[in-house]
Formats: C-alpha cells, sequence, structure tokens
C-alpha cells in the first residue's frame, strides 16, 4: 500500500484488516461451527481468527496502545477512564451475516482519541472492498487489494432520500425518519457497519438505528463517515462518544450525509412532536 495517499499508520492498520479479512475467509470456505456467546451473540471460528491476527498487528506498532475489542473482556472502567488514546476493534462486525453467507460483514478498527473516532478502517472480507480514513486525511475506498484509491465523500439530501436499514435487526423508527426527512423514502438493506459506508460514498443519505449497538460497531464506520463529510449523531443531535463509562453500550443514534442540514434542530422538533 505504498502508494497510498494518507499516513503510514493508516496504511499499516488497512493491512492489518487485509490480513484479518484472509483469515475470516478461510473460516467462511469451511463448515463452521456457531456458538453462543454469554449475550447469546453468534461468535464462530473467524470472528476468533480475526481476532488474533488483528491483537498481533497491532501489537506490532510502535507505540503499543490498550485494544477494547468484541472478542475481549474489556478492561474495567477504573482503568479504562484514564485511556486518552486506544484501538476500539470489532474483528468481525455482522456475525449474523457471516453465518447466513450474504457477504455483508466487515473488519472494523479504529482509533480512539479523547472519546473521538480519528482513525477508521472497515473492511469487507467478501468483496475486498476496503473503507479507510483519518483525520485531516479524507475518506477513501479501495476496492481490491490491487486496486487504487479513491476519494469518496457524502451527498446532498435529495428529495427522495435513500435510507440504509439493517439486514438482520427489525426497526421501528419509521416514525422518527418520516418526520426527519419527509414521508416518501426510499429503502436500502444492508448488513453491518457497511450502512455507514453506503452513507459515505453517496449511495444512502440516512442510517437510524434504533435499538442496542456496542461502541465497536459503529467507531471505525463513524471515522470514515465523518471524514467523507457526514455525522453520527445521538437522538439529541451530538456526536456519538466513546469510553463514555462503565458500559461500552451507544445510545441510539442516526448517520447522515448532508452534515450542512441543522439535524439538532430537526430531532429536537422530532422530538416535541412525539410528546
Amino acid at each position: 500500500m505504498t502508494d497510498a495517499p494518507f499516513s503510514r499508520l493508516l496504511q499499516q492498520i488497512a493491512a492489518i484488516a487485509r490480513d484479518a479479512a484472509e483469515a475470516i475467509l478461510v473460516v467462511y470456505g469451511q463448515d463452521f461451527e456457531v456458538e453462543r456467546k454469554q449475550d447469546h451473540s453468534p461468535v464462530t471460528a473467524a470472528d476468533l481468527a480475526a481476532q488474533r491476527v488483528i491483537t498481533a498487528g497491532l501489537a506490532a506498532l510502535d507505540g503499543v496502545l490498550p485494544v477494547i475489542s468484541e472478542e475481549a473482556r474489556a478492561a474495567p472502567w477504573a482503568q479504562r477512564r484514564e485511556w486518552q488514546r486506544y484501538w476500539l476493534v470489532d474483528p468481525l462486525d455482522g456475525t449474523r451475516e457471516f453465518i447466513k453467507r450474504n457477504g455483508e460483514f466487515t473488519v472494523n478498527i479504529a482509533l480512539i482519541e479523547n472519546h473521538e473516532p480519528v482513525l477508521g478502517v472497515v473492511l469487507a472480507p467478501v468483496t475486498g472492498e476496503l473503507y479507510a480514513a483519518a483525520r485531516g486525511e479524507g475518506a477513501w475506498l479501495q476496492r481490491s487489494a490491487d486496486a487504487g484509491w479513491q476519494r469518496i465523500g457524502t451527498r446532498d439530501l435529495p428529495e427522495l432520500a435513500t435510507v440504509a436499514g439493517s439486514r438482520s435487526h427489525g426497526g421501528s423508527g419509521v416514525a422518527l425518519l418520516q418526520q426527519l426527512i419527509g414521508d416518501d423514502y426510499q429503502s436500502l438493506p444492508m448488513g453491518s457497519s457497511l450502512k455507514f459506508c453506503l452513507v459515505a460514498r453517496g449511495d444512502a443519505d440516512v442510517y437510524l438505528r434504533r435499538g442496542a449497538t456496542s461502541e465497536w460497531d459503529t467507531a471505525a464506520a463513524q471515522s470514515v463517515l465523518e471524514e467523507a463529510g457526514g455525522a453520527v449523531l445521538d437522538l439529541a443531535g451530538a456526536p456519538l462518544r466513546y469510553n463514555r463509562g462503565d458500559s461500552l453500550i451507544n445510545p441510539e443514534f442516526i448517520a447522515v450525509g448532508d452534515a450542512s442540514i441543522d439535524w439538532k434542530a430537526r430531532l429536537e422538533a422530532a422530538d416535541l412532536e412525539a410528546s
């Protein structure tokens, strides 16, 4: 990735993500067992293989930082509250899509500084598409490992908006979406953090998530979307932040492409109307 138009660190993280994707695809091409974690979410050998690759890759970087990952026990809040800079990782986001073999799952690696995602890589192993971003360096798409880099950006909100939606999690946000963008919009279902990437590259305009997500589900893609010109906001209109307390569960949020709109005002108006 020597020809990449961004920093060496982002190139290194992109390379680690590609190594993790190779480990995932080895399992994806075989029969595999599905186990259940304590929270009843699924986990496979691919999740764990990618975790090992990413952990080893991050440990080999200059200036080793703490890591929070879905597939490893998180440090207690008493320790985490002192962290100013750390890695936030989901080795395989979209395990349900992996199990369905529909290709809509990703490797997510983010760097968090002072509660904000400042670098992110999102890689779809099946297609080979890799999204990379770092603060001040723009958002980029590489469609395969040997392809060039294409700068991506969001679009202005059109009259007929496209809403990215989840494949595996039902949404209860129709009424709120209608209040925010109008009654007429088209839906584009997609798995994992790829929903953010659709918005980042201008193929969708909004992704509303009602219900629980974890911090590792969103951080890398938030970095990509923000550098592409968009935003990820909680339903009070504030940017999504990380390592805020003992819980690693995000508030409900909306990812938007057109950041020139006063989404905070629209959310407040919708809240008033709902009450």
